[in-house]
């Protein structure tokens, strides 16, 4: 059995001529002419079972792709499939039309990059909830910090409130954060903390208290503290332009406190 007869029969995927562009009713259409030969348009939409109008304009886009020609006899008009052979041009075609998309990706690419980078330099904000939130947003600290290539720091305004959530969220951050080899600057709002390596430590020395505990890391500040009820919340800005600009903060407010500790001395 050929394939052509295999595909009439129902004993093959029709999907191959469904990937060259043809469509269901299409196929269909081929198929009847190439099982019984020439016919008229009236005989072709009574086989088919469909109505005439649709099958002419059928026929019209199978004459333009090369797979149907038609005759006059007598008085009627009569569409015949032509050579199966002709699938091949179709390929072709479609060969063609996949060189030029190539040829035009090269010129596209570029620019789809270039809107996808003025999309990055929008914030990407994300909120998290509860403790689990919080461990989500501690272990993004490490993770990202640690995939830095150079300078696998980060600073933190510490608060007391927050940092009981923190410890409570993940109680091994400070264990895992030395052992991925990540160094840490804080200023703590009030006197207080203890050093656990790879981390300084400079106090803000205010009695005002804040719920509110931020990280300024790899691209990234994260804010973490509580809502109305007390339950522990946060969010992460992704933004580059952001972070540098809390990291500046950051590090002229240590340098100013480095400096007052040491006239106090």
């Amino acid at each position: 059995m050929t394939i052509i007869e295999e595909i009439i029969n129902g004993h093959m995927d029709k999907s191959l001529l469904k990937k060259l562009g043809l469509s269901d009713k299409e196929i269909a259409v081929y198929l009847k002419l190439l099982e019984y030969g020439a016919l008229s348009v009236r005989s072709l939409a009574a086989i088919a079972g469909l109505n005439r109008g649709t099958v002419y304009d059928l026929l019209k886009n199978l004459q333009a792709g090369g797979l149907v020609s038609y005759f006059h006899e007598s008085t009627k008009q009569k569409f015949v499939a032509e050579d199966p052979e002709k699938i091949q041009p179709l390929l072709a075609a479609k060969e063609a039309d996949l060189r030029e998309v190539k040829k035009g990706l090269v010129d596209l690419i570029p620019e789809l990059k270039s809107l996808q980078d003025k999309e990055a330099s929008r914030p990407t904000t994300k909120f998290y909830e509860g403790k689990n939130g919080i461990r989500l947003i501690l272990e993004d600290v490490l993770k990202v910090t640690a995939d830095v290539d150079v300078d696998k720091e980060y600073y933190i305004y510490s608060a007391t409130k927050a940092s009981d959530d923190l410890r409570a969220a993940y109680p091994d951050f400070t264990r895992d954060r030395v052992r991925k080899k990540i160094a840490v600057k804080a200023i703590s709002l009030a006197r207080g903390g203890r050093l656990h390596g790879l981390d300084e430590r400079r106090w803000l020395g205010t009695h005002d208290e804040s719920a509110t505990y931020i990280i300024i890391y790899a691209g990234r500040c994260a804010f973490i503290s509580r809502d109305h009820q007390g339950a522990p919340l946060g969010v992460i800005i992704e933004n580059t332009a952001i972070y540098e600009t809390q990291k500046i903060i950051f590090l002229r407010l240590w340098e100013m406190l480095g400096r007052t500790a040491a006239a106090e001395k």
